[in-house]
């Protein structure tokens, strides 16, 4: 009896990615390693957070590669927006910030990981498909920081910038540190210049600074170390 010849079996379906970030070049360098993967392909690409939530419904990304620091945007805003309306798709960033100022921050506001842009060349397929298998993909020195902390309950006092400040104040607080004025901040960040004076009062309130040029040499003092 004549075999029927056998039928190959449906052809796996591959995870399709959103980036979002605001420099095309980088965009540009995650998409050529990514699409060189059989299991992997950029279903879009987007600039801000505006344009990546009007993308989601449409293209159906499996993941969100974002950014921090977005065009007309924040990346901290988005990853919470992405998590309210669309629940199933995982988060990953891919930032210059210092993971020791943001990563904790990002988890919590509902990504899944986080990598610097330095080591993303090199590490971003793993990032990826431990994110998409719903797992945490962190630094180990920060994993264990942030895991510490949360094992001992780290009361206020003694505690550094991140700790103590909302993700807005510490968005101005970093900026600061970046020598921005107030002006530029608010340009920035797309709020009026007076909240921005209202989060630099807050600041100074929780960190126990006296004036603003104590606030700036501790901000600028920050970023030098982190």
């Amino acid at each position: 009896m004549r075999r029927k010849p056998k039928t190959a079996g449906p052809a796996k379906q591959r995870a399709r990615i959103l980036l979002v970030d605001d420099h095309p070049l980088v965009r540009e360098r995650l998409a050529e390693i990514i699409n060189r993967e059989p299991d992997l392909i950029v279903c879009h690409e987007a600039e801000d957070r505006h344009e990546a939530l009007a993308a989601i419904p449409t293209k159906r990304p499996d993941l969100a590669i974002v950014d921090l620091t977005l065009k007309n945007s924040d990346g901290l805003e988005l990853i919470k927006d992405i998590r309210v309306g669309w629940p199933k798709v995982r988060m990953l960033v891919v930032s210059m910030h210092d993971e020791s100022l943001y990563a904790e921050r990002v988890i919590r506001a509902g990504a899944l990981g986080y990598i610097t842009k330095q080591e993303a060349t090199r590490k971003i397929l793993v990032a990826i498909r431990r994110v998409l298998a719903g797992s945490i993909y962190l630094n180990e020195k920060i994993a264990c920081h942030i895991i510490s902390r949360l094992t001992t309950h780290a009361a206020s006092f003694g505690a550094t910038p991140p700790e103590l400040l909302s993700d807005r104040e510490l968005r101005v607080f970093d900026l600061t540190g970046c020598g921005l004025g107030t002006s530029e901040i608010a340009g920035r960040l797309h709020i009026a210049v007076k909240t921005v004076e209202t989060y630099r009062a807050r600041i100074k309130e929780k960190l126990k600074l006296k004036d603003s040029s104590e606030l700036l040499r501790l901000a600028i003092s920050w970023n030098q170390h982190h």
